[in-house]
């Protein structure tokens, strides 16, 4: 199936909920994989404005995750530091490896990639910097503090 991404509609905004939903600004997503219809993994054209992140620092219990750089550039933070990785450039998240992981826009321009994530179910993804856990349910992430107590916002698709 032909996709024109441009064609694609831009979603900003985030499923996390408050008080992380606003550092996430400045980040939209075009889901391309659903446009095609796919099923067994998502891919999604993302577009970082200059100083926007991709994600809070995070890792994936059951889901592998992986980006690909097509314009600009940003700046990889993982558990071993940063990096920065320009257009060509890619990573790549192993599902399971508690290795927090995002995409830091430093630049003074747009930067774009590709990020590809399959999706098996019963996901939980740890947030290492921050007081939050999700985990993926039927009708979407439940988000929780890091001692058990779910946050007050309702379940939300990803």
């Amino acid at each position: 199936m032909h996709i024109d991404p441009e064609q694609v509609p831009a979603k900003t905004g985030t499923v996390y909920p408050e008080p992380f939903k606003a550092r996430l600004a400045g980040r939209s997503k075009r889901r391309l994989g659903d446009a095609a219809g796919l099923k067994n993994f998502g891919v999604n054209w993302v577009a970082l404005e200059p100083g926007a992140m991709s994600a809070l620092r995070h890792w994936h219990q059951r889901q592998d995750e992986f980006i690909y750089v097509l314009t600009g550039e940003v700046v990889l933070i993982t558990n071993a530091g940063e990096q920065v990785l320009k257009a060509g450039m890619a990573a790549g998240f192993p599902a399971g490896e508690a290795n927090g992981h995002h995409l830091v826009n430093r630049s003074a321009a747009l930067a774009t990639y590709l990020e590809v994530g399959d999706r098996t179910p019963d996901d939980q993804v740890t947030y290492p910097d921050d007081d939050l856990v999700a985990a993926a349910g039927d009708a979407g992430w439940i988000f929780f503090h890091k001692d058990g107590q779910p946050y007050s916002s309702p379940r939300s698709s990803v």
